[in-house]
């Protein structure tokens, strides 16, 4: 008895409380970027967390000397503004050409085309042989979501003739305010089809280059 009186009680340890991870923030859609179910080729929502909001589309103050109608691409900032009166544009995020594909200056947008076919020009097939069955020759990719034009297509013309380059939509949100096309600017899709409704034929369009590409542009 005397030797169980010495036993020591074992002690009590707290333990440590579980601690659950907190779930990711939802990312809400804005009514701007629901699905369009009711396109020729049904366009889904813009997956929200890959477009950094400072490129969601947005009405801004924007002084310029430019008419209203006129298009800005501000190639550096990743920005095109379809100017407004009364010093007001809408603003766009946009990706714009890589590095040796940029275009910059004065031209107009000819026309427009909704679910335009992609035609990859001659330069581009031969860097890429695998659009071959998409070339000219071969009347150019079928409209849908797959094609690289995505749901609308502005035609770049100056002086007369096709510049090769287009502002057009894309799929890919992750795209915007890069640089990674082959020259086009691309918008996403619901900001297109937006855009698209807005500008008129003959418009004008302005495109700013970015300083650090000036030496490489194109046209």
């Amino acid at each position: 008895m005397a030797v169980s009186g010495c036993m020591a009680t074992p002690r009590q340890v707290p333990t440590e409380p579980s601690m659950t991870k907190a779930p990711a923030p939802k990312h809400v859609v804005p009514p701007m970027y629901y699905a369009l179910p009711n396109e020729r080729f049904p366009i889904p929502a813009v997956d929200i967390a890959k477009l950094d909001r400072r490129f969601w589309r947005t009405d801004v103050d924007y002084p310029t000397n430019e008419v209203p109608g006129t298009l800005i691409v501000d190639t550096p900032a990743k920005y095109l503004y379809h100017v407004k009166p009364n010093g007001r544009a809408t603003r766009y995020g946009i990706g714009v050409g890589r590095d040796g594909f940029s275009w910059a200056g004065r031209a107009i947008v000819a026309y427009k085309r909704e679910w335009p076919r992609w035609t990859p020009p001659d330069s581009m097939v031969a860097r890429q042989p695998s659009l071959e069955p998409y070339s000219i020759a071969n009347g150019g990719m079928d409209p849908g979501l797959k094609n690289p034009l995505g749901a609308r297509s502005l035609y770049i013309h100056k002086d007369g003739k096709d510049t090769l380059y287009r502002v057009h939509g894309t799929p890919e949100a992750g795209s915007i305010g890069k640089a990674v096309s082959s020259g086009c600017i691309r918008l996403v899709n619901q900001d297109v089809v937006h855009l698209h409704g807005e500008v008129r034929d003959g418009s004008r369009i302005v495109v700013i280059p970015d300083p650090a590409m000036e030496h490489l542009l194109v046209g």
